[in-house]
Protein backbone atom coordinates (compact mmCIF):
# COMPACT_ATOMS: atom_id res chain seq x y z
CA UNK A 1 0.00 0.00 0.00
CA UNK A 2 1.16 3.50 -0.86
CA UNK A 3 -0.35 6.76 0.41
CA UNK A 4 0.03 9.66 -2.01
CA UNK A 5 -0.67 13.36 -1.80
CA UNK A 6 -3.78 14.24 -3.79
CA UNK A 7 -6.01 12.22 -6.05
CA UNK A 8 -8.99 14.54 -6.32
CA UNK A 9 -8.70 14.52 -10.12
CA UNK A 10 -8.67 10.72 -10.39
CA UNK A 11 -12.10 9.28 -11.26
CA UNK A 12 -11.51 6.27 -8.96
CA UNK A 13 -10.96 8.59 -6.02
CA UNK A 14 -13.88 10.78 -7.06
CA UNK A 15 -16.16 7.72 -7.17
CA UNK A 16 -15.04 6.67 -3.67
CA UNK A 17 -15.60 10.18 -2.31
CA UNK A 18 -19.05 10.37 -3.89
CA UNK A 19 -19.91 7.04 -2.27
CA UNK A 20 -18.57 8.28 1.09
CA UNK A 21 -20.53 11.53 0.88
CA UNK A 22 -23.76 9.82 -0.21
CA UNK A 23 -23.47 7.13 2.48
CA UNK A 24 -22.84 9.67 5.25
CA UNK A 25 -25.79 11.77 4.09
CA UNK A 26 -28.04 8.71 3.83
CA UNK A 27 -27.38 7.39 7.35
CA UNK A 28 -27.13 10.72 9.20
CA UNK A 29 -30.08 12.93 10.14
CA UNK A 30 -30.45 16.16 8.17
CA UNK A 31 -28.30 18.90 9.67
CA UNK A 32 -25.92 16.47 11.36
CA UNK A 33 -23.86 15.24 8.37
CA UNK A 34 -20.51 16.98 8.00
CA UNK A 35 -18.90 14.95 5.19
CA UNK A 36 -17.29 17.23 2.62
CA UNK A 37 -18.09 17.00 -1.07
CA UNK A 38 -15.41 17.47 -3.74
CA UNK A 39 -15.63 21.25 -3.72
CA UNK A 40 -15.27 21.25 0.06
CA UNK A 41 -12.06 19.24 -0.24
CA UNK A 42 -10.58 21.57 -2.87
CA UNK A 43 -9.88 24.47 -0.53
CA UNK A 44 -6.43 25.74 0.53
CA UNK A 45 -6.98 24.79 4.19
CA UNK A 46 -7.29 21.08 3.30
CA UNK A 47 -4.57 18.61 2.39
CA UNK A 48 -5.89 15.40 0.87
CA UNK A 49 -4.36 11.91 0.48
CA UNK A 50 -5.37 8.69 -1.21
CA UNK A 51 -4.18 5.16 -0.43
CA UNK A 52 -3.41 2.75 -3.27
CA UNK A 53 -2.52 -0.85 -3.99
CA UNK A 54 -1.17 -0.62 -7.53
CA UNK A 55 -4.00 0.87 -9.60
CA UNK A 56 -6.66 0.20 -6.97
CA UNK A 57 -7.74 2.98 -4.62
CA UNK A 58 -8.10 1.67 -1.07
CA UNK A 59 -9.02 4.72 0.95
CA UNK A 60 -8.85 8.45 1.46
CA UNK A 61 -8.29 10.97 4.22
CA UNK A 62 -7.67 14.67 4.71
CA UNK A 63 -6.29 17.19 7.17
CA UNK A 64 -8.02 20.55 7.55
CA UNK A 65 -6.06 23.37 9.16
CA UNK A 66 -8.25 25.06 11.77
CA UNK A 67 -5.44 27.21 13.21
CA UNK A 68 -1.64 27.01 13.11
CA UNK A 69 -1.65 24.54 16.01
CA UNK A 70 -4.98 22.72 15.51
CA UNK A 71 -6.05 20.45 12.67
CA UNK A 72 -9.12 18.40 11.88
CA UNK A 73 -9.07 14.88 10.46
CA UNK A 74 -11.63 14.83 7.61
CA UNK A 75 -13.05 12.56 4.91
CA UNK A 76 -11.66 9.26 6.19
CA UNK A 77 -13.06 6.38 4.16
CA UNK A 78 -11.81 2.92 3.23
CA UNK A 79 -13.32 0.87 0.42
CA UNK A 80 -15.43 -2.07 1.54
CA UNK A 81 -13.00 -4.54 -0.09
CA UNK A 82 -10.01 -3.05 1.77
CA UNK A 83 -11.52 -2.93 5.26
CA UNK A 84 -9.77 -4.76 8.09
CA UNK A 85 -6.49 -4.65 6.15
CA UNK A 86 -4.92 -1.72 8.03
CA UNK A 87 -5.75 0.97 5.48
CA UNK A 88 -7.63 3.18 7.95
CA UNK A 89 -4.88 2.84 10.57
CA UNK A 90 -2.21 3.70 8.01
CA UNK A 91 -4.16 6.78 6.92
CA UNK A 92 -4.71 7.95 10.51
CA UNK A 93 -0.98 7.56 11.23
CA UNK A 94 -0.16 9.44 8.02
CA UNK A 95 -2.45 12.33 8.93
CA UNK A 96 -1.15 12.46 12.50
CA UNK A 97 2.43 12.66 11.17
CA UNK A 98 1.39 15.41 8.73
CA UNK A 99 -0.07 17.37 11.64
CA UNK A 100 3.13 16.95 13.62
CA UNK A 101 5.21 18.03 10.62
CA UNK A 102 3.14 21.23 10.53
CA UNK A 103 3.84 21.77 14.26
CA UNK A 104 0.20 21.26 15.16
CA UNK A 105 -0.36 20.49 18.82
CA UNK A 106 -3.81 18.94 18.45
CA UNK A 107 -5.92 17.05 15.94
CA UNK A 108 -9.68 16.76 16.34
CA UNK A 109 -12.47 15.05 14.44
CA UNK A 110 -16.23 14.71 14.26
CA UNK A 111 -17.97 11.44 13.48
CA UNK A 112 -21.40 9.97 14.02
CA UNK A 113 -22.55 8.93 17.48
CA UNK A 114 -24.71 5.99 16.41
CA UNK A 115 -23.90 2.32 15.68
CA UNK A 116 -23.07 2.79 11.98
CA UNK A 117 -20.01 4.85 13.01
CA UNK A 118 -18.88 2.55 15.88
CA UNK A 119 -16.02 1.07 13.80
CA UNK A 120 -14.74 4.58 13.02
CA UNK A 121 -14.86 5.62 16.67
CA UNK A 122 -13.00 2.43 17.64
CA UNK A 123 -10.33 3.11 15.00
CA UNK A 124 -9.74 6.62 16.28
CA UNK A 125 -9.68 5.46 19.91
CA UNK A 126 -7.03 2.83 19.03
CA UNK A 127 -4.87 5.71 17.81
CA UNK A 128 -5.26 7.72 21.01
CA UNK A 129 -8.17 9.99 20.17
CA UNK A 130 -10.39 10.70 23.18
CA UNK A 131 -13.82 12.26 23.54
CA UNK A 132 -14.01 16.05 23.64
CA UNK A 133 -16.56 18.78 23.17
CA UNK A 134 -17.40 20.55 19.93
CA UNK A 135 -14.55 22.49 18.31
CA UNK A 136 -14.22 24.98 15.47
CA UNK A 137 -17.64 25.77 13.98
CA UNK A 138 -19.31 22.62 15.34
CA UNK A 139 -22.12 22.79 17.87
CA UNK A 140 -23.27 20.18 20.37
CA UNK A 141 -25.31 17.56 18.52
CA UNK A 142 -26.58 14.21 19.86
CA UNK A 143 -25.78 12.70 16.45
CA UNK A 144 -22.10 13.68 16.64
CA UNK A 145 -19.12 12.38 18.56
CA UNK A 146 -16.15 14.73 18.88
CA UNK A 147 -12.68 13.36 19.54
CA UNK A 148 -9.22 14.89 19.93
CA UNK A 149 -5.58 13.85 20.07
CA UNK A 150 -2.76 15.85 21.64
CA UNK A 151 0.33 15.75 19.42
Amino acid sequence: MKIIDGGLDDERVVALLRHHHATCRAVTPVGSAHALDLSGLRVPAIRFWSAWDGDTVLGVGALKTLSPDHGELKSMHTTEAARRRGVGSAMVRHIVEAGRARSMRRLSLETGSFDFFAPARALYARHGFVACGPFGDYRADPNSTFMTLAL
